[in-house]
C-alpha cells in the first residue's frame, strides 16, 4: 500500500513536469495524487467492484482540485490529476491482439467500469461546485 501511494505521488508529479505546471502548484496537486489513491483504497477496501471505489476517488479528486482552486486562486483543473483506468486498458487491448475474445472482454468491461467510475464522480461534484457558483452569483447563499 505504501508503495502505492509513493508512485501515485512521483505519478502525478511526473504530469505535473510534463505539463509544466508552476513550481508553487506541484506539490499541491502530487499531493492529491497520492491522497486521491489513498481514498481509492480505502474505498476499496469497504466496497467490492470497481465502480464504487472509483467514483469514489474521483469525487475526492474534483473536490480536491475544487478546494485547491478556491484556495490558491487557480484554476481546478491544474489540480484534477487524472485517475487513468491503464492496466485494465492495457490488457484489454493485449489480448485483443492475442486474439484471445473472452479476456479482452473483460478488461474491456473492467476498463469501462473504471471510466464510468470516473465520469461519475468528477462530474458529480462539478456539478454541485457549478450549482453552488451559480447561486452564489444569484444572491443565494454566502
Amino acid at each position: 500500500m505504501i508503495v502505492q501511494l509513493l508512485t501515485s505521488f512521483t505519478g502525478a508529479l511526473g504530469f505535473c513536469l510534463v505539463f509544466h505546471l508552476r513550481r508553487r502548484y506541484m506539490f499541491a496537486a502530487s499531493l492529491g495524487g497520492l491522497l486521491t489513491c489513498g481514498v481509492y483504497l480505502a474505498a476499496a477496501s469497504i466496497w467490492s467492484g470497481i465502480l464504487l471505489p472509483t467514483l469514489t476517488a474521483a469525487a475526492f479528486a474534483a473536490l480536491y482540485a475544487e478546494f485547491l482552486a478556491w484556495f490558491m486562486g487557480a484554476p481546478a483543473t491544474l489540480f484534477l490529476i487524472p485517475l487513468v483506468p491503464g492496466r485494465p486498458l492495457y490488457y484489454a487491448m493485449y489480448y485483443a491482439v492475442q486474439q484471445d475474445m473472452d479476456l479482452s472482454a473483460d478488461f474491456a468491461r473492467q476498463t469501462a467500469l473504471y471510466a464510468l467510475g470516473i465520469a461519475l464522480g468528477a462530474s458529480l461534484v462539478w456539478a454541485l461546485a457549478d450549482m453552488r457558483r451559480h447561486l452564489k452569483q444569484n444572491g443565494f447563499g454566502n
